[in-house]
């Protein structure tokens, strides 16, 4: 019933049944309804919050926040009973040509011991260089959410690694979907700066710059983030950067500000995604 993505031939990407999710930030306060499955003696139960899914997780991988109960692990299903909404805010049956970019340096980023072990001051530089696995877990921090809600509704995902090895495959796609994407390299970023329409999902993307070795199946942290003197923000010197609204939550009133190249979010949508028609509708329309 556990999932992860794992990286195939280092482009595209699937969601396997089998393997662990550790997925984020469900809040709920509802009773829980257990299910047949269960792994390690750890019982799957379904998670009984307002979604346009059928959302799973263990009943005992939560965290109270503020007296609200945060599930981790969190697996999404279509739900039968939406299948006319699906219809209308996914592309299964009207297909688009739309991508989305899995961000896979940044997952790789925030892993331990990378950047952010760096960044707490535990270990060297030698920390800002990361191994790229072949499978990540889904995290809050690499828009596992989203990714699950995308691929569920039929869209396309490709990770940074296929734009940096051949940055001209976005020119084959109408729109561009991009998530956490924090790290990119170089090729990355001119290619998805310089596509005609692009939307910037979450914010703080197009935040850092990384190089890739192939050869030892890495990245390294180049420019960004503080780094390599404290005065650097955004790597790229970027004009559009939009990380002041990294740490706006709630969404409330999701609002696409226009840029010369799409449209950009001005709250991290993370938990939003799996319940908004609207807002699912709207990137469909875009």
């Amino acid at each position: 019933m556990n999932q992860k993505i794992f990286i195939v031939t280092g482009i595209i990407i699937t969601i396997i049944a089998g393997i662990s999710y550790y997925f984020t930030n469900v809040e709920n306060n509802e009773e829980k309804t257990p299910i047949t499955e269960s792994s390690n003696d750890r019982k799957l139960v379904k998670i009984d919050t307002p979604s346009l899914f059928t959302l799973y997780g263990y009943e005992d991988d939560f965290e109270m926040v503020d007296g609200v109960k945060i599930w981790r692990n969190v697996k999404y299903e279509l739900n039968p009973e939406f299948t006319e909404l699906y219809k209308e805010i996914g592309i299964i049956y009207e297909p688009k040509n739309t991508v989305v970019v899995y961000p896979v340096f940044t997952a790789a980023a925030y892993s331990e011991s990378g950047f952010y072990t760096y960044y707490r001051g535990e270990c060297g530089l030698d920390c800002l260089t990361v191994e790229l696995k072949d499978e990540y877990d889904l995290t809050y921090q690499a828009s596992g959410n989203a990714v699950q809600v995308f691929s569920l509704l039929g869209y396309q995902i490709i990770t940074d690694i296929a734009i940096d090895k051949d940055p001209n495959m976005l020119s084959k796609y109408d729109k561009v979907i991009l998530l956490h994407n924090e790290y990119v390299t170089r090729n990355e970023f001119d290619a998805i700066t310089k596509h005609p329409k692009v939307i910037y999902l979450y914010p703080n993307a197009l935040y850092a710059e990384v190089t890739v070795d192939y050869d030892k199946n890495s990245i390294t942290l180049v420019r960004g983030h503080g780094y390599p003197t404290a005065d650097v923000s955004n790597g790229f010197d970027w004009v559009y950067d939009n990380s002041k609204y990294e740490y706006s939550l709630k969404c409330q009133d999701i609002i696409f500000h226009r840029i010369n190249n799409g449209w950009m979010s001005d709250c991290y949508p993370e938990n939003l995604i799996h319940r908004s028609k609207e807002l699912l509708k709207q990137i469909k329309d875009f």
